[in-house]
């Protein structure tokens, strides 16, 4: 079926070039530098620089007005393996909060292989993981963090009493 006169096509090159370009940036800014040794001098006849000696302010009753705002420090975020109640499996959280995860990524298994059975609502030991889902359960367990799924509201709470594999009280939002 051909297109309608101006009508414009859906940006999805645009969409994916602007992900791709900011999972590269995300990846670069929270890498460390690939060698610890300084580059040297690009021109050989410039002069290396002196670093200068910091000068002490006079002491004085009140802090003197900063000309900007402390902003707190941001770190790089750490991917987590949370479970995705809708698919009933555990991916990579790529970006989470407040007891939920936003953005999924790929498949993956807890670190510890403690797991959420959503048969039958509780957290058992997986002995054998595919795709980010348990195909044999063992013992009943509870994650390293405590931070667990809770099945009625959907969200990840910090258990405050764990029995058996399951939480019989729930906390605060943590994060997946």
């Amino acid at each position: 079926m051909p297109r309608a006169l101006g009508a414009r096509r859906p940006p999805r090159y645009n969409r994916a070039v602007r992900f791709v370009i900011a999972i590269a940036a995300l990846a670069l800014g929270c890498s460390g530098p690939a060698d610890s040794q300084p580059a040297g001098p690009r021109h050989p006849t410039a002069s290396p620089t002196v670093p200068r000696k910091p000068v002490a302010a006079p002491p004085s009753a009140s802090p003197a007005p900063s000309a900007s705002p402390a902003l707190p420090v941001i770190g790089c975020p750490t991917p987590s393996c949370a479970f995705h109640a809708g698919a009933g499996a555990y991916f990579t959280c790529l970006s989470g909060g407040a007891g939920a995860c936003f953005h999924f990524g790929a498949p993956c298994t807890p670190s510890d292989a403690c797991m959420f059975d959503p048969a039958d609502r509780t957290y058992k030991q997986c002995a054998r993981s595919t795709e980010g889902t348990c195909q044999q359960w063992a013992a009943a367990c509870a994650p390293a963090g405590r931070c667990m799924f809770n099945s009625a509201d959907g969200l990840h709470h910090a258990c405050d009493e764990v029995a058996g594999g399951t939480c019989k009280r729930y906390g605060a939002l943590c994060a997946p």
